[in-house]
């Protein structure tokens, strides 16, 4: 693997993982019942204020 190829696929990565937090804090910006109508997994966890990351940038892959 090329070093350029290497940093290409680092980029996407960060480019995903960016969206996918953008959308998070989007959806947790609703209120509760508004994120239960819509069916997101985390509205129960909201009281804990618990966030389980994903993808590699939050150390999970």
């Amino acid at each position: 693997m090329s070093i350029l190829s290497s940093i290409g696929r680092l980029a996407t990565e960060f480019s995903a993982a960016r969206a996918r937090y953008q959308t998070e804090r989007a959806i947790h910006a609703l209120p509760i019942e508004l994120q239960k109508d819509i069916g997101w997994p985390e509205a129960a966890d909201a009281k804990t204020g618990m966030r389980y990351g994903v993808g590699a940038w939050t150390g999970a892959k």
